[in-house]
């Protein structure tokens, strides 16, 4: 297995408010982890929000011996949003914090992934095919036939999200599992490259470069050539 990650500030923001964590050694019950959290709030509490749930989560599954993959996920995430909130209501800067987390970890070539928000997960071989499902306003109004996907009304209103770590007392993830074959690439990254760049540009860009460093590298710079309106953060794994 390889991977690699990266975070940029884009040319728009004065803060990175996107934090990434990536192991290929194991940790707690799970061989190898890779997370991307986009945080939101505050000046300082998106930054602050992005980066506490990620050391709660993995301090939190280091501590976690029994259960199926799905099972011990869903436990530490629901008790990340128990903490977060917590720390949120302890200091008056902090209220009102929240973060996406979107979570990917491979055992056996099996794909266990969780999301929450509108940072995304794709599976990329032969095709690009986006895993996760944003929590999003704009794809609820998809959903029911009210927007069209990429329209004007679409892009205006594509930064309500409707489930962030933190936003409420309960949280629910959305899970999947995803059987890999050798080879076969794993993206995570937040809205701020998504945003920029299209899917099929994605695509072209991973399967073009020969190593992942180039490609990682390469969309981060295309997301700031279009106008890096947002912070960035991707991680590229490939399974092997």
């Amino acid at each position: 297995m390889k991977a690699y990650a990266m975070t940029d500030i884009g040319l728009c923001r004065t803060t990175n408010q996107d934090s990434i964590y990536v192991s290929t050694s194991p940790i707690g019950f799970f061989p190898n982890l890779f997370v991307v959290a986009d945080g939101m709030g505050g000046y300082n509490a998106g930054d602050f929000a992005s980066k506490y749930a990620i050391d709660t989560f993995t301090h939190l599954l280091k501590e976690k011996e029994n259960g199926t993959e799905i099972s011990i996920l869903n436990e530490c995430v629901c008790d990340m949003n128990i903490k977060l909130r917590e720390k949120s209501k302890e200091d008056a800067s902090l209220q009102g914090m929240g973060t996406t987390f979107a979570l990917a970890t491979i055992v056996n070539d099996t794909l266990y992934a969780v999301n929450v928000g509108d940072s995304r997960i794709y599976v990329i071989n032969d095709t690009i095919k986006q895993i996760s499902k944003d929590h999003s306003y704009v794809e609820e109004l998809v959903s029911n036939g009210s927007v069209i996907r990429g329209s004007k009304e679409y892009w205006k209103q594509k930064n309500i999200i409707t489930r962030a770590i933190g936003a409420e007392d309960n949280v629910e993830p959305d899970f999947f599992e995803i059987n890999l074959s050798k080879s076969d690439k794993i993206l995570l990254c937040s809205d701020g490259l998504t945003n920029m760049v299209s899917d099929k540009e994605i695509y072209n860009i991973i399967t073009a470069n020969s190593t992942l460093q180039g490609a990682v590298e390469q969309l981060i710079s295309l997301a700031n050539e279009y106008g890096g309106e947002d912070n960035i953060a991707v991680i590229l794994i490939e399974n092997g």
